[in-house]
């Protein structure tokens, strides 16, 4: 398809942003062309095509969002095709902006909700992209607290003349009879009250795929969670509720979004997992729970640091910690200090690692069992803090020291938190591979390979692999042929 025929006005506003951002006509056209690349987009623009643009010729397709992209980006904040004096457009990047208002974040999860439901096999291709944590963690940091979360309570009152508040819901019978009737009440529409058991629901539901993903990983019941945060927590948020509700409601779904990130990230559906998140960060600051906020952040933090940008790690870390300021309990303290030090271990900063470890052992070692801890900071305990220390370590390649931290957390680490002991033993193979100890590493990571065979986790497989491609050097050796041996009888 061939773009419109030029305007007869110039883009002035694309004008002013370009020169604003110090892009050339040519390094702006080879920013897009790589945006769309992240997307499978072959776009192939040059300086020529930029020079058409300030003419006022309006590109096609997706690309206005791709170009808002590449200034937000640049200039960090989030501008729209709009802003740029071009044609609004579907965002290709929906899912990573910060909402302004409660309402818009209830739009924007419930949208990537719908999609993902569906089973958009696209969406869950799309690319991680490290600028697109910049703006949102930006706008959590400073951001205003949310004067009103209350949604509708007017409209769920039946006024005095006894008229019915809202034509949704009149009581004129249906076709159907009695069954419309039953159906009705058995399924939630919009406008409906929400009450503390609608709440309740949602937190017992997140505890259930909570335990389905540690012992199973992401995949098993990704899209159940899904489906559960579509039918379910959308016709809540656009329920009616007052503020305390409004509040609890918003939490509770901030929970349930961060949980659909962490079983897309533990899928490898990285892009799809980055925009939960950021959606997460909105919903827990509607909620106004600034410490489950520095959770969803540390959550951005560990997929960083998995994915090899510890530099974003370190900074989402630090962020978290300035914003739940100087009194968190002990243990999230400590946790944030632990995922800091991933960061650091990813870079090799050997000094800052181990300062931020001391930090979070010290925090830990502060804790009293009367501390008012958050549910979602109970798992981090002496296991998971000897978990910490031996990433670390072995980032670091101080391997007598990682080995002595994994084998402490294994031995601490209960049984349910079976991708989690699979990790730490695959830590603990590489670490006595990196002793010279061939055998009991290649017997280590059998274990742990024939344990990923019997889960639905990206990661499981890619730490096993990881130890894989330490094995290259010693591929000869009989133990490794004996490990590939165990491994290819796995299938």
């Amino acid at each position: 398809m061939t773009e419109r025929p030029a305007q007869r006005t110039p883009n002035r506003q694309l004008a002013a942003l370009i020169a604003e951002a110090g892009f050339s006509n040519a390094g702006l056209a080879r920013r897009v062309d790589q945006l769309g690349l992240e997307h499978g987009l072959d776009l192939r623009y040059d300086k020529t095509s930029v020079t058409r643009w300030l003419r006022g010729q309006q590109p096609r397709g997706t690309t206005p969002a791709l170009i808002a992209e590449v200034f937000t980006r640049r200039l960090g904040r989030r501008l729209t095709a709009q802003d740029l004096g071009l044609d609004a457009c579907a965002p290709v990047y929906a899912g990573l902006e910060f909402a302004a208002t409660p309402e818009e974040a209830v739009d924007i999860v419930s949208g990537l909700w719908r999609k993902d439901s569906g089973s958009h096999a696209e969406l869950r291709k799309i690319a991680f992209t490290p600028a697109g944590l910049v703006v949102p963690s930006r706008d959590w940091l400073i951001g205003r607290a949310d004067d009103k979360v209350s949604r509708g309570e007017t409209l769920a009152r039946v006024p005095a003349q006894g008229r019915p508040a809202s034509p949704k819901f009149s009581t004129v019978p249906e076709p159907g009879g009695a069954s419309s009737r039953q159906r009705s009440q058995s399924e939630r529409g919009p406008g409906q009250k929400v009450t503390g058991g609608d709440i309740a629901a949602l937190r017992s539901v997140g505890e259930l795929f909570r335990a389905l993903d540690h012992a199973y990983g992401g995949g098993h019941a990704r899209q159940a969670l899904v489906r559960y945060l579509e039918h379910e927590a959308e016709p809540m948020l656009r329920g009616t509720y007052g503020e305390q509700t409004g509040r609890r409601l918003f939490a509770a779904a901030a929970d349930l979004t961060r949980l659909a990130g962490w079983t897309s990230y533990d899928i490898g559906a990285h892009g799809l997992a980055q925009r939960y998140f950021v959606q997460a960060l909105r919903l827990a600051q509607a909620a106004g729970d600034r410490l489950y906020g520095a959770y969803v952040l540390i959550t951005m933090s560990r997929q960083a640091v998995y994915l090899g940008h510890g530099r974003e790690a370190v900074q989402l870390a630090r962020v978290a910690q300035q914003g739940v300021g100087t009194s968190p309990p002990p243990v999230v303290q400590a946790l944030l200090h632990a995922v800091e030090a991933r960061g650091h271990g990813v870079l090799g900063e050997v000094r800052a690692c181990t300062a931020s470890l001391v930090r979070a052992e010290r925090a830990l070692e502060s804790a009293r069992p009367g501390d008012d801890v958050p549910h979602w900071a109970r798992f981090f305990d002496e296991a998971q803090l000897a978990d910490e220390f031996g990433h670390c370590h072995r980032d670091l390649q101080q391997y007598r020291a990682a080995v002595q931290h994994a084998e402490r957390s294994l031995q601490l680490r209960a049984p349910g938190y079976a991708r989690s002991r699979l990790f730490c033993r695959v830590v603990l193979a590489s670490a006595r591979l990196g002793l010279g100890e061939l055998d009991l590493a290649c017997q280590l990571a059998a274990e742990a390979a024939g344990q990923a065979s019997e889960m639905r986790s990206v990661r499981a497989v890619e730490y096993v692999r990881d130890f894989e491609r330490r094995l290259e050097p010693y591929r000869d050796a009989a133990p490794v042929r004996g490990y590939r041996d165990k491994v290819a009888a796995l299938g």
